[in-house]
């Protein structure tokens, strides 16, 4: 099988919608929209002041503080004006292929199919374990293996992960064959694997089946042997296993720094395990499995949610007593928000009235498609306020700005993406001089040939920045998202693409589109963002479309 070069990326996301699954939980879930507006009504005068336009002042103290952290240290977050809003500037001149930005996420998930495919730690999304760990995961996902308890499935010869992970599958009986489907979490019992029939896909032929359960059988066996050492395989080592401080099935960590700011920041009211601090847990699990029927993008207004109670608690724990009841709602407004700031700086705009119109939607239906979205979310909210509402912070709990937290994702998500370390290793494999080559694949073809293309899968999600959401589009940029061979986590980071000079007026660029698209297509997809492009490119074109 030839071996591809990798090309990792960074794009712009939008959040997909379920359309199958949203009708059933629809069913389910029925919130009252009007329930829900009274309720923001009685807390209009906070929600006013959460949704306000932060002053210009509010803005560069803010960006500035984010300077001084080191964060965009060469760049400048200037208020341009109402139609453009805000925009990044170079602070010095850049060189073409010069990083421009490396910046870590505000929030940001793993999406729900790359959790079946590659495990990263939840805070960073560097991978972690072992690469023999991260190839039997993969094949795990696909059907190949299944997990046998009280066998150590990591092939970790220290033996410091062999108690963090434990692959969950559904093992269904169908005749003489079991079905087995990929896991979506993870909790702390070692399992091993042993090889697994299953039915064909519903992409491959009967033939094609066979041939990998063939594959399966009589090559695999190799793959169950806690003491497999992948020839070469120490080239490329990973971080160890860190369990969630809450002890819950969901999330791993790389190291206790990411464990301890995860925990810190959102997922100790987030976590399911025994020690979560959240209110009610039971409902929480309810929460997740909807956002992950629906919209992964529920997952991230929750973390917003979270994030912004853990702050205010911290600032109520240093923050002196109040007299009367009047002055603690005062200073309760305040710490909102003062924590809220970060997500105060974002451009928003209600979800429901920002998110495209699916392909397969009627325009005549357009009414009816944004008013599903809007119940969507009331349901979704409906969930998340069972699992996390306090009185003194109400006012994030209503309809509208949920819908403009989600809003503001819709607008201004980044794609994730951290290149696999399996795919590093075919790769690396493929390019060894030939008597090594060979002696390594007598290990490695199997494996690779069950995966096919799907060896070079990666780790994907969504992440919202602080910086690089504040950069507007052109269809001439000068910067682009791109991650280098040695990035290797969950950070947004953009490359000149021309030489950028310092105080240059045009701010800082990337392309939300695929900018070589003709006018006409990309006017209709950045019309999904609410504005219609002014870049020179758009302009030249314009004109010659005239004459």
């Amino acid at each position: 099988m030839e071996i591809s070069q990798p090309t990792s990326i960074l794009s712009q996301s939008s959040s997909t919608i379920n359309t199958t699954s949203i009708h059933a939980s629809m069913e389910h879930l029925q919130t009252t929209i009007r329930d829900m507006e009274a309720f923001d009504a009685a807390h209009a005068d906070v929600i006013q002041m959460l949704l306000a336009t932060p002053s210009p002042h509010a803005m560069k103290r803010y960006y500035n503080q984010l300077a001084s952290e080191g964060i965009g240290p060469w760049l400048k977050v200037q208020y341009i004006g109402q139609t453009m809003g805000k925009g990044v500037f170079a602070a010095k001149d850049f060189d073409e292929g010069e990083v421009v930005l490396r910046e870590p996420k505000l929030v940001g998930i793993q999406n729900a199919h790359s959790k079946e495919d590659s495990l990263v730690c939840s805070f960073c999304f560097c991978y972690v374990g072992s690469l023999e760990l991260q190839l039997r995961w993969k094949l795990f996902a696909r059907g190949h293996l299944r997990p046998i308890r009280g066998t150590n499935l990591q092939g970790d010869s220290q033996g410091t992960d062999n108690q963090c992970l434990e692959q969950h599958a559904r093992v269904e009986s169908d005749g003489d064959e079991r079905i087995c489907d990929p896991p979506s979490s993870v909790s702390t019992s070692c399992l091993g694997t042993e090889i697994c029939n299953y039915k064909c896909r519903s992409d491959e032929s009967e033939e094609q089946s066979a041939k990998r359960r063939a594959l399966s059988f009589e090559s695999f066996s190799w793959i169950s042997d806690d003491a497999l050492r992948l020839p070469f395989g120490d080239v490329f080592p990973l971080p160890h296993i860190v369990e969630c401080r809450g002890g819950c099935h969901e999330d791993l960590f790389c190291s206790e720094a990411c464990a301890e700011a995860a925990w810190e920041a959102y997922h100790c009211l987030l976590c399911t395990g025994s020690k979560s601090l959240c209110p009610n847990k039971s409902l929480l699990s309810e929460f997740k499995q909807f956002a992950d029927e629906t919209n992964d993008i529920f997952h991230l207004a929750a973390q917003v949610i979270a994030n912004v109670i853990c702050k205010c608690r911290k600032l109520e724990s240093v923050a002196t007593e109040v007299k009367s009841e009047e002055d603690a709602k005062a200073r309760n407004t305040r710490m909102l928000l003062e924590a809220w700031e970060p997500f105060a700086m974002g451009h928003k705009r209600l979800w429901w009235e920002s998110i495209a119109l699916p392909e397969d939607v009627d325009p005549a239906e357009e009414d009816v498609f944004r008013n599903q979205m809007k119940e969507l979310a009331a349901n979704s909210l409906g969930l998340l306020k069972k699992v996390l509402f306090m009185e003194e912070y109400a006012a994030l709990f209503s309809l509208e700005v949920y819908g403009y937290i989600i809003g503001m994702f819709e607008l201004n998500n980044l794609e994730i993406v951290v290149a696999s370390p399996v795919e590093d290793y075919f790769i690396y494999i493929d390019e060894l001089p030939h008597d090594a080559k060979c002696e390594a694949k007598k290990i490695t073809k199997p494996a690779l040939e069950a995966l096919g293309e799907d060896y070079a899968s990666y780790c994907q999600g969504t992440g919202f920045f602080a910086i690089q959401s504040c950069m507007n589009h052109s269809c001439e940029p000068n910067a682009k998202a791109f991650k280098r061979d040695e990035d290797r986590d969950g950070q947004a980071v953009l490359l000149a693409i021309r030489k950028i000079e310092e105080g240059e007026e045009v701010d800082v660029t990337i392309s939300y589109i695929d900018e070589h698209l003709p006018l006409e297509e990309r006017q209709l997809m950045l019309a999904d963002y609410g504005f219609a492009c002014q870049c020179s490119k758009c302009l030249q074109d314009r004109e010659a479309s005239l004459n």
